[in-house]
């Protein structure tokens, strides 16, 4: 990856520059991903993140609520597809339907369980985001994170353009892209290296007192040949939580399928039956307490 020479040294946390990456002003930043509180947009080594506004996090909420309850009715495997990959059709189902809640007041959806779970992933978005700054970032464990002084980077799709004043290192791939491609290439032995890794990874952010407790492999990618956090969304430091998902793990046979690698390994039990069981060895209440710092509430 080429950096900037005239970065100077701040804290570990991250670089301040003294402008933006030539690379991102200079080109039509793409679009990259998207999840329910973030979209993001990429240049060859930077992305670049646009918070949606509420009324778009509270209508994709409600469109994704309706979908997870038709999924099963509709052809093939169409419901798993648009929830997994959101398409062109979801953006304009979710125009509508943000469309169609216009008409009603706010207040009214944020008394609904919609609004629910909007403040719950508000504050869990936040919570994450403070907890990787501040235990996770300059370690390698999370990608590289610059700041820089207000720039206007053009980018694929509405809006067109963003201001922006951070920026974060581009990963290959996020975890489970790579599964993916290593599974269509029967490259089963190296898939499997993946996800020892990750396994590994696991227990370095308990180390530092922070648990996920939503580790799906979207929210970690792959640069070079590390695992690194991407989405800090489902990262507490509040053990009650914690102990509330270590108790539903307990109950989950196949972790694989909780993970979203059902169809990934669906040519390879055996590899999956040695990865739940890695799985179930590593992530239990014994082993995050063995890990957990001393300081800490555990």
């Amino acid at each position: 990856m080429k950096h900037d020479p005239a970065a100077t040294e701040t804290s570990p946390l991250s670089r301040t520059l003294p402008h933006a990456p030539a690379e991102l002003t200079l080109g039509r930043l793409t679009r990259l991903g998207e999840g329910v509180g973030k979209v993001v947009y990429a240049s060859e080594n930077w992305v670049v993140k646009r918070d949606r506004s509420p009324s778009e996090i509270l209508a994709l909420i409600a469109l994704w609520k309706f979908l997870r309850k038709i999924e099963r009715l509709l052809p093939g495997r169409l419901g798993e597809r648009l929830l997994e990959k959101p398409s062109r059709q979801i953006h304009a189902l979710r125009m509508l339907v943000q469309g169609f809640m216009g008409v009603v007041p706010r207040s009214v959806w944020f008394a609904t369980h919609i609004g629910e779970m909007w403040r719950v992933h508000r504050s869990r978005d936040e919570r994450g985001e403070i907890l990787a700054r501040s235990r996770l970032a300059g370690e390698s464990l999370t990608p590289e994170r610059v700041q820089f002084p207000p720039a206007r980077v053009n980018v694929g799709g509405w809006p067109g353009w963003l201001t922006v004043s951070e920026a974060t290192e581009r990963v290959d791939a996020t975890l489970h892209e790579r599964l993916m491609e290593l599974a269509r290439a029967g490259r089963f032995e190296e898939l499997e290296e993946w996800l020892d890794r990750f396994l590994e990874l696991r227990p370095e952010g308990w180390r530092r007192g922070v648990f996920s407790v939503d580790a799906h492999l979207k929210n970690f990618g792959v640069h070079r040949n590390r695992i690194v956090l991407i989405d800090a969304g489902g990262l507490t430091d509040d053990w009650v939580e914690i102990e509330s998902r270590l108790t539903f793990e307990e109950v989950v046979n196949e972790p694989h399928i909780q993970l979203g690698l059902g169809a990934v390994l669906g040519a390879r039990p055996d590899i999956a039956d040695r990865f739940n069981k890695r799985w179930k060895a590593v992530v239990n209440r014994s082993e995050v307490r063995r890990h957990w710092p001393a300081n800490g509430s555990a």
